[in-house]
């Protein structure tokens, strides 16, 4: 085999596909040539990982008490009154637990609430 002049679909530069590189293209079993440089497809990789969104970005964060053991936290959403918000620590002594907080009359919590799974019953409709 022996190296191949190839021209970058991007920027329209010339670039070699060296022999090692069509080797390994073989090896893989790729059967398309590259279309673009090295630069040109750095740029590309790159390009694609920035659109991502939240993946990309850091997490917002919000000052918080637990409601379990007073310690002041920071918890991943905004709370709300009336909902209960736990340190780390406490969070997974609740899963751990099995524990929960019931969502009101309607239920819909972890600790109960009274509904129903069963199908074929008009109030248990989700």
């Amino acid at each position: 085999m022996q190296d191949k002049t190839l021209t970058c679909r991007d920027c329209g530069g010339q670039f070699t596909f060296t022999a090692g590189e069509q080797e390994f293209y073989a090896e893989k079993g790729f059967t398309n040539e590259p279309s673009r440089c090295p630069d040109c497809r750095a740029a590309n990789k790159a390009n694609r990982g920035a659109g991502r969104g939240s993946r990309s970005r850091e997490r917002e964060m919000f000052p918080a008490v637990c409601d379990q053991c007073g310690k002041d936290t920071e918890v991943p959403f905004q709370p709300r009154a009336g909902k209960p918000v736990y340190c780390s620590e406490c969070f997974s002594a609740q899963r751990r637990s099995g524990g929960g907080y019931d969502r009101g009359p309607r239920g819909g919590g972890r600790s109960g609430g009274g509904r129903s799974r069963g199908r074929g019953r008009s109030h248990d409709r989700w």
